[in-house]
């Protein structure tokens, strides 16, 4: 255990960081999930309507700092060719 006040400060900063970033990068892999299952039951509506709301959630963790911007970028593009390549 840090002995240091500022030692002790970022130890609490870099906990509560981390749990913030693990809650909003869940968020986006429940998000992606559920593009997966809408192009699994074959429901290109649904894919479509997910696929909004995960590239939103994609967009908003890249601006958190959470994911790299390419990171985004390259989540978002599979995504959406899945769902293009929908029969």
């Amino acid at each position: 255990m840090a002995n240091i006040k500022s030692a002790k400060k970022r130890i609490l900063v870099n906990r509560t960081k981390a749990e913030r970033n693990k809650s909003i990068k869940s968020g986006a892999k429940t998000a992606v999930k559920k593009v997966y299952a809408a192009i699994e039951s074959g429901d290109k509506a649904a894919a479509q309507s997910a696929l909004t709301a995960a590239t939103a959630t994609i967009d908003k963790a890249c601006t958190k700092g959470v994911f790299h911007k390419n990171t985004a970028s390259r989540k978002v593009s599979r995504l959406a060719k899945a769902v293009n390549q929908m029969a």
